[in-house]
């Protein structure tokens, strides 16, 4: 048994309170990303309706998707998107034509 017994008297401060801000339910980034989604529909379209050939549907989605990719990993994506769009768009139409050409050029080959 510990006979060295203190007892320490107690003292409490006044009572410190501070008040705690929620976060919103959405952030910002939020909003930017359905405005992003819009402006990524939005050229789409537009390069569909003005695409030289009909099968270039699947390449020019694929080529808003890989722009709309890089774009969002950067500080300002609705800013830098319509021209990545561009390129890509621009790439894959080159490469579909140049497809189309070696397929034109073999075909008599594999007839």
């Amino acid at each position: 048994m510990n006979i060295n017994k203190r007892f320490v008297p107690t003292e409490f401060g006044p009572e410190t309170r501070f008040e705690l801000r929620p976060t919103p339910p959405a952030p910002f980034r939020a909003t930017q990303e359905t405005e992003f989604e819009r402006l990524k529909n939005q050229l789409l379209a537009e390069q569909l309706v003005t695409a030289p050939a009909p099968g270039l549907s699947p390449p020019l989605r694929r080529a808003a998707n890989e722009a709309a990719a890089l774009a969002w990993v950067t500080q300002f994506p609705l800013l830098v998107f319509p021209v990545l769009f561009a390129e890509k768009t621009a790439a894959a139409v080159r490469q579909a034509q140049r497809q189309a050409r070696i397929y034109a050029n073999n075909l008599p080959i594999a007839a």
